[in-house]
């Protein structure tokens, strides 16, 4: 797209960009425009260097370990020596002093709450305020809807209310509920009658059972408030557990309550406690145009008014924010609950440049930069309750940074927010920072990056797939590594991931910040995601990335069963992580069979091309795409990290070889054709593959895998994706 740009200081704003903050985004908030481009010029003018010489560093620490492998490939690996050599190249940086956080003004959804975290694209706006609204969602609904529940013996799922199915739904809610809020004497399944006595000014619960005994809640604390429509009729039941609220809704009218003794229409569950709005690795944003789009999308959500429209069944309907949820406490005042996920952003990491502002002779600025200033000018609506509805009641601002590499990269991003702060007129530290642990060099140095951020971090976590990217990349030269699967089960991840919950509670993020783990990324895979994913709040991670409203519901389930704060205690004192694990390479200790080898290839091939083909071809950042076996997965960059870096290294080291990477990919585009062969806006690459531009952008992530720094798959998707949209 062809811009005009406005020349204001010492920078060119695209004009559509220059439009969208000085007619939509400035008003209201208080900020002077003039002043709004100045500091956005003197920020690029100051930091820029700094930023470039940073990003150099990565480089030039690059070539030095990848001659070091190669000057010691022919030798055993010697984990000794290869430690002392991080270390003297800086890679391994000095001990951090000791210390704790001093975060100040956090949220209670990221201080105190242990729950679920979505993630979600900010470039789509029904995506975005779905994941918003994910705060409450229906067990009901959620166990209905997926394989949780068996559907053998006529429950199957039908578009059709099945009463059958409903029935299971209706049993496994009320063993459920039985083990959270269990009731004295009593079970759930038994209940007739939820009624109020008042005790001394303070109302109690009492349950009726179906054979006339009145019982209690086994520990009455639990029972936090309710709503009811007169004086008798109680209509909603709030009860809280581990901080988190359930809401039991009872209607004896309604055709599901009306299945039930005691008239329960539906379970609502404390969901997705916090959500990241991306800006990152699940949008596909190449220019002005995205940018803008993703901007106007963020600014609506901080100003609550964000809107989407979608057809269903003919249908056109609206989707908005939901409003806070009002209750009677036990002691007859009002409770008022937020309605929606506390939203964080993520802003693009300092490696990305953007055309949307340039300097006056023409040189693309960090785009991160700009991601700083425009979101946290856009919170400003928010935090000054401008907004229609709040988002943070404490008044930050909260921005998750990726990418980064090591302390003195936090370092620059903590001056970002500081310069930020001073150009918007925010008090010191209204920026938060979330650091994501998934750059090895980041891993390695992970107290120091927190001593770094110390006064505004507010969430650490740990993501398998850029981490193991980055792996690769880091070890391209010491030789192959294993399969995929296989690298799940090596020692420096289980390392990884504990030492990430163990420097977090050191660090003092207990009560003040947020302990995280990565993605569950099947979907339409919950049973699994149950019987595996309690793994994260048992690690001691009070928040774990989920991929979608309903597994935020059934996730949240883990954390009432499981107590993370007394996990973080009982964890509290454990032995360290080996540091040498750490930084062990996941490489090849065994022959491969032919066989192994083109399995693995097809799987990387088919993952690659499924996601290129909708990232450059429809613009798509993030989507659920079956895999080679038909497994629908949300896959973003990070995915296609990996697999492009797993490929390069294989290729590099001759366990496979540049024509059987092509006829593998050639093989698998015509089945990812084939899997998208409903969509008319897909465009097929096996018709033409030469001429295929998402063909030769999967093949490119191969073959330039090792001379990407740091195997990013950015260059290659935006350069091919600018192509993509001049063409069409």
């Amino acid at each position: 797209m062809n811009s005009q740009f406005i020349s204001t200081d010492k920078i060119q704003i695209a004009k559509p960009l220059y439009d969208l903050v000085n007619d939509e985004i400035i008003p209201g908030t208080g900020v002077d425009q003039e002043n709004f481009w100045t500091s956005l010029s003197q920020i690029i003018d100051k930091l820029s260097n700094e930023n470039r010489q940073l990003l150099d560093q990565r480089t030039q620490i690059q070539k030095k370990i990848d001659n070091w492998h190669k000057d010691n490939i022919s030798n055993q690996f010697d984990i000794k020596k290869y430690k002392s050599f991080l270390q003297k190249i800086g890679y391994i940086q000095p001990k951090s002093p000791e210390f704790k956080i001093s975060t100040k003004g956090i949220d209670d959804e990221i201080s105190n709450i242990a729950g679920p975290q979505l993630v979600v694209p900010v470039d789509n706006a029904r995506f975005a305020i779905n994941a918003a609204n994910a705060r409450w969602w229906s067990l009901y609904d959620s166990l209905y809807g997926t394989d949780i529940l068996s559907e053998k013996n006529n429950s199957e799922k039908t578009s059709q209310y099945n009463p059958h199915r409903g029935a299971k739904v209706v049993s496994y809610s009320t063993i459920l509920l039985d083990k959270i809020f269990p009731i004295r004497n009593g079970s759930y399944s038994h209940a007739s009658n939820f009624s109020l006595k008042k005790v001394n000014a303070t109302q109690h619960l009492e349950i009726t059972l179906t054979d006339q005994t009145i019982t209690t809640l086994a520990d009455s604390s639990q029972f936090i408030g309710f709503q009811k429509n007169n004086e008798k009729d109680i209509t909603s039941i709030l009860l809280k557990n581990h901080d988190l609220h359930v809401e039991i809704q009872i209607d004896r009218n309604h055709p599901i309550g009306m299945q039930h003794p005691a008239g329960i229409k539906d379970v609502l569950l404390e969901s997705a406690i916090t959500t990241i709005q991306d800006f990152e690795d699940s949008v596909s944003a190449v220019d002005v145009e995205d940018k803008v789009k993703a901007y106007r999308n963020w600014t609506e959500l901080m100003k609550g008014t964000c809107t989407a429209k979608l057809s269903k069944e003919g249908k056109i309907i609206s989707r908005s924010l939901n409003s806070d949820k009002n209750f009677i406490s036990n002691q007859g005042k009002k409770i008022t609950l937020h309605g929606r996920s506390l939203l964080l952003v993520r802003n693009v990491g300092m490696h990305m440049y953007t055309n949307s502002v340039k300097t006056i002779s023409g040189e693309s600025v960090p785009e991160g930069f700009l991601d700083a200033m425009i979101t946290s000018l856009s919170a400003i609506h928010d935090i000054k309750g401008k907004s229609k509805i709040s988002n943070s009641k404490k008044k930050s601002i909260y921005i998750v940074k990726p990418k980064m590499h090591g302390p003195q990269e936090v370092a620059l991003t903590v001056k970002l927010f500081s310069l930020v702060e001073k150009s918007l007129n925010l008090p010191k530290n209204t920026i938060k920072i979330g650091i994501m642990d998934e750059e090895r060099r980041t891993t390695v140095n992970l107290k120091q990056c927190i001593y770094e951020a110390r006064e505004r971090i507010i969430f650490i976590n740990t993501g398998f797939l850029d981490r193991t990217g980055d792996e690769i990349h880091t070890s391209m030269e010491a030789g192959p590594v294993l399969p995929k699967d296989e690298i799940r089960n090596q020692p420096w991840l289980e390392s990884y991931e504990k030492q990430n919950v163990d420097i977090g509670i050191e660090c003092g993020l207990i009560g003040k910040a947020q302990i995280g783990k990565g993605m569950w990324a099947m979907p339409d895979e919950m049973d699994s995601m149950m019987q595996t994913k309690s793994s994260h709040p048992k690690s001691g991670a009070n928040t774990a990335w989920v991929p979608s409203p309903t597994a935020a519901a059934l996730h949240s389930i883990h954390y009432h069963l499981i107590k993370v704060k007394q996990i973080q205690k009982n964890i509290s004192s454990r032995k360290k992580i080996n540091f040498n694990k750490l930084i062990s390479p996941p490489l090849l200790n065994r022959n491969l069979s032919q066989k192994e080898i083109v399995k693995e290839i097809e799987n990387n091939a088919q993952g690659i091309l499924g996601y290129v083909s909708r990232w450059i071809g429809q613009g798509i950042g993030c989507s659920k795409i079956p895999d080679i076996n038909n497994i629908g997965l949300m896959e973003d960059r990070a995915t296609l990290r990996i697999s492009s870096q797993h490929l390069a290294n294989w290729l590099h080291h001759k366990i496979t070889n540049r024509e059987e990477i092509i006829m593998i990919f050639q093989k698998m585009a015509k089945i990812v054709d084939s899997q998208n062969s409903t969509d008319k806006s897909y465009n097929p690459m096996s018709s033409n593959f030469d001429e295929s531009i998402e063909f030769q952008a999967a093949l490119d992530l191969v073959f330039k895998g090792r001379q990407i720094t740091n195997g990013y798959t950015e260059p290659i998707l935006h350069s091919k994706r600018s192509q993509a949209k001049v063409n069409k």
